[in-house]
């Protein structure tokens, strides 16, 4: 379409009017100096409305529906309508970003945005809409299913569950690659832990920091340097015998006396006598 526009602006530009010597695109060309310039800004081609939240979560806009975080289910939040997108906002920050639906009383669902809910009933993950789409989106991989799978057989399927949703809030704070590297690392080892998953991401992000600053092709030198800073490395990584850190041995003699420090804690013997005719 941009293609065809182009090309009836060219031949709009050869045009003449009637009775005028020059042709249009000569004219603009005199009358562009004149031009005021144009907006700072861009110019916004979407629809403003605010519907509310409904109880499931979705807002409704032109008989579609999409999903909204949780925590807005009753208020009234800004949406922002375009022609390939649409755009959630609460306040001056995006929440949702959905592709614009173009059939009537169609969905589009996110996972993420059902995940507290989804942690309290675990129970209603597996049938989920959401879930649906983001296995169709790609959004749920194969090693979320790998993981999912290993964690519902070693602690059954509820806890199992609450446990890939505790995984599934760790994309909020690290990259989705990172994450699923993780998980692709738990699961093999065979031991399924979240707090295991975060530490293995966190693993993941930090090689793939080292790898973009220190990129292959370097010289001899340099692959020398990186052999020996590797063995370094994995010196520091062994683990340390006890045993053989032990402390040194007392070169005194014989121990001092310490007697004197616990004559203050013996008791007071009362010497005192009571005389005849006396009262106490």
């Amino acid at each position: 379409m941009n293609e065809r526009l182009a090309a009836i602006d060219a031949a709009e530009d050869a045009r003449h009017v009637h009775g005028r010597p020059t042709s249009i695109g000569f004219d603009f060309e005199q009358e562009r100096p004149l031009l005021r310039p144009l907006p700072a800004d861009g110019y916004d081609c979407g629809i403003d409305l605010t519907p509310v939240v409904h109880r499931n979560g979705r807002v409704t806009v032109r008989q579609c529906y999409y999903s909204v975080p949780a925590k807005f289910i009753g208020l009234k939040v800004r949406v922002k309508l375009r022609a390939n997108e649409l755009w959630i906002y609460d306040g001056r920050h995006v929440v949702a970003r959905h592709p614009r639906l173009t059939r009537r009383y169609t969905f589009h669902d996110i996972l993420d945005q059902y995940l507290e809910i989804l942690l309290v009933k675990p129970g209603a993950f597996a049938g989920a809409s959401a879930l649906a789409q983001a296995r169709a989106e790609g959004g749920f991989t194969k090693t979320h299913e790998a993981f999912w799978a290993a964690a519902k057989q070693k602690c059954g399927d509820q806890e199992g569950t609450r446990q890939l949703i505790e995984v599934l809030l760790l994309h909020r704070q690290l990259p989705a690659h990172a994450v699923i590297a993780g998980m692709a690392t738990v699961v093999r080892i065979g031991s399924i832990s979240t707090d295991l998953v975060a530490i293995e991401a966190r693993k993941a992000i930090e090689d793939t920091e080292e790898t973009d600053l220190h990129p292959h092709g370097g010289t001899a030198d340099d692959e020398t340097a990186d052999q020996e800073s590797g063995d370094r490395a994995d010196e520091g990584a062994k683990v340390i015998s006890l045993n053989a850190r032990r402390l040194p041995s007392d070169a005194r003699s014989a121990l001092p006396d310490m007697s004197k420090y616990d004559r203050p804690l013996m008791p007071v013997k009362n010497t005192a006598t009571t005389r005849k005719g006396t009262s106490a």
